[in-house]
């Protein structure tokens, strides 16, 4: 998922930046971000055996975990950004939609696994 984040902020940084204000273009950066997550996940919960709903959560929350401990500590102690900048994108009285990453990280997994569930 690493790849596709970075994807995505290259992405954002050609193509919306200078073209759209900083909010829209986080806005916008997150919705493709979710896209391309999705497929991904989509894909991968395809592969894997998953055996039921509650393993798919745990799968979820593990990720979750994962994508937020690399953000704030990759963020923080590698990048050197400041707590208060790192936790911007979560304003969501601001505009700011980061908070869709986590939570689709989190739930896609249980959501894609109900989905084949149902068409299998």
């Amino acid at each position: 998922m690493v790849p596709i984040a970075i994807l995505n902020a290259a992405i954002r940084e050609k193509f919306l930046a200078g073209q759209l204000s900083e909010l829209a273009s986080h806005q916008v950066s997150t919705v493709t971000a979710v896209i391309l997550l999705g497929l991904y996940i989509f894909l991968l919960t395809g592969r894997v055996r998953i055996e039921s709903g509650r393993m798919a959560l745990r799968i979820g929350l593990i990720w979750l975990g994962l994508t937020l401990s690399f953000e704030f500590l990759f963020g923080h102690y590698i990048m050197g950004n400041p707590w208060n900048r790192l936790l911007h994108d979560y304003n969501i009285t601001a505009g700011r939609v980061w908070l869709f990453i986590p939570a689709w990280t989190a739930l896609a997994p249980y959501i894609f696994y109900r989905l084949r569930e149902r068409s299998g």
